[in-house]
């Protein structure tokens, strides 16, 4: 695959804390770094998403006492999954993962960081209507082709690639460079979706 000058690498959230010993680790989280290093030569233009969550956030189970990590509530922008507290903002947890040196990065985005409501998604917060800057931002340098890849493909990946797609963007999921929470069959939908929108996924190795 013939990687051009409107091509863009999209890493999200390969942060501590999703990472192993992290306070929401995703199993071998940190494996994505080695294909993220490796794709991440081929591109000019890299982009880096932090979760980036004050104390109390609305995503907290903490924040809404008498329930569980893991569970669902409604909130005034529909279902929240809670999940332990993570990422919070200036926390060891919300640093990049040690191993992700990508010094040619010219954005990193931060997300979350609204108390009320939550952002998986690079481009909308989760009411899918408050804009992140980031469709601007490409349309702006003339970047056309996303390829998209961290943590987690369930959720930040999948909201991610699905935006970005309905932006009129071209998504492409760098597979390897993903894994997954897998939770409650998020894994089938995720795909499911992506099929249905024609979002493909390919190989770190095949840019070579």
């Amino acid at each position: 695959m013939m990687i051009g000058a409107s091509d863009v690498f999209l890493v999200i959230d390969v942060q501590n804390d999703f990472c192993p010993g992290g306070a929401l680790a995703v199993a071998d989280g940190h494996a994505v770094v080695a294909p993220v290093l490796r794709s991440m030569q081929c591109f000019e233009h890299v982009i880096l998403t932090q979760d980036w969550h004050p104390a109390g956030h609305i995503s907290f189970a903490s924040s809404h006492p008498g329930t569980a990590p893991f569970t669902t509530i409604e909130v005034a922008y529909g279902p929240q999954t809670l999940w332990p507290d993570h990422c919070v903002q200036g926390t060891p947890g919300a640093d990049f993962h040690p191993g992700l040196n990508i010094p040619h990065a010219a954005l990193i985005l931060r997300k979350g960081f609204r108390r009320e409501i939550d952002s998986y998604s690079a481009f909308l917060e989760d009411d899918h209507k408050t804009p992140t800057g980031l469709a601007s931002y490409l349309r702006e340098r003339g970047l056309k082709r996303l390829f998209l890849c961290g943590l987690a493909y369930d959720f930040c990946v999948r909201f991610s690639a699905v935006d970005g797609t309905e932006a009129g963007f071209e998504c492409i999921v760098v597979e390897d460079g993903t894994r997954s929470v897998a939770l409650r069959g998020s894994v089938e939908e995720t795909n499911a979706i992506f099929s249905d929108l024609g979002i493909v996924k390919s190989r770190s190795p095949s840019f070579f």
